[in-house]
């Protein structure tokens, strides 16, 4: 595996975290925290199970009110069972398995729980690479895994294999027409010429599953054309040895309040 992450910039490994005793609690904290939700504004919202929860649920939440949606979003990435899982020893192994001699850390504010509700084109990320939203180091590793299945039609993350080659590449502003803000609004120079250049995957992933992608592979978020939403961890370890992460003190950047721009740059196109 570590020989097709450093080919390919990416690799996943099917059924690497235990849903028994590493996910299922996680969606155990979900189904609670949106039934509580729920029932604290008066909306009948189906929880009896995670799955319930996390599709019927959180969709009756944000019909009554997008915004109580939103609580959710913040409130659940700090389900402690989330927490213990983005720092699990597994984890730290893997990172050392795929950047051989790293002194690992995680990036404060680099993790999360993402909802991408079924159309809602503004939170969809353009083609990016990872390293200038996070920063951090050059030399860094995301960690993504489903909580629920992701088929054709949730739209799984799209790779573009090799791409990570390419090194660093600027980025311009763009709100994409549907007032994206902070990394959300990041697009790659002359993004439709180096998109091209390479063939695309979209992986379908079970809850268990994880894809780790390097800092730079270029992708992006698939498009949900489901009726519920695509359920996600996504989490970030670096490397403190990497020369420019050391150079930047391993500044982080939009999760942490800051805009990569003042920090490094020579990244904006």
């Amino acid at each position: 595996m570590s020989d097709q992450f450093q080919t390919d910039g990416y690799c996943i490994r099917r059924g690497f975290y235990d849903v028994a005793s590493e996910i299922e609690p996680i969606r155990q904290g979900i189904r609670r925290i949106v039934e509580l939700i729920a029932a604290q504004n008066g909306i009948d919202a189906d929880c009896a199970t995670p799955e319930a929860a996390m599709t019927d649920g959180i969709m009756a939440i944000a019909r009554a009110d997008r915004a109580l949606a939103g609580r959710v979003y913040d409130a659940v990435k700090q389900i402690p069972a989330f927490m213990q899982l983005v720092a699990l020893e597994k984890n730290d192994a893997l990172f050392r398995d795929l950047r051989p001699g790293a002194n690992p850390g995680i990036a404060a504010g680099g993790y999360g729980i993402r909802i991408d509700f079924p159309s809602e084109d503004k939170f969809k990320t353009f083609w990016h690479q990872e390293f200038p939203a996070q920063l951090r180091s050059v030399d860094g590793v995301v960690y993504w895994s489903p909580l629920l299945s992701v088929t054709a039609d949730l739209g799984p993350v799209e790779l573009c294999p090799g791409s990570h080659a390419e090194g660093i590449i600027p980025v311009e502003r763009d709100d994409g027409g549907v007032g994206k803000t902070g990394a959300y609004s990041l697009r790659l120079a002359r993004e439709a010429e180096r998109v091209a250049a390479y063939d695309k995957v979209a992986p379908l992933t079970e809850p268990g599953d994880l894809i780790a992608m390097d800092f730079l592979t270029l992708h992006q978020s698939g498009v949900n054309r489901a009726s519920h939403p695509r359920w996600s961890m996504q989490f970030r370890w670096f490397n403190f040895d990497d020369p420019i992460g050391r150079r930047i003190a391993w500044a982080g950047s939009f999760a942490a309040g800051v805009d990569f721009e003042a920090i490094l740059p020579e990244l904006v196109a």
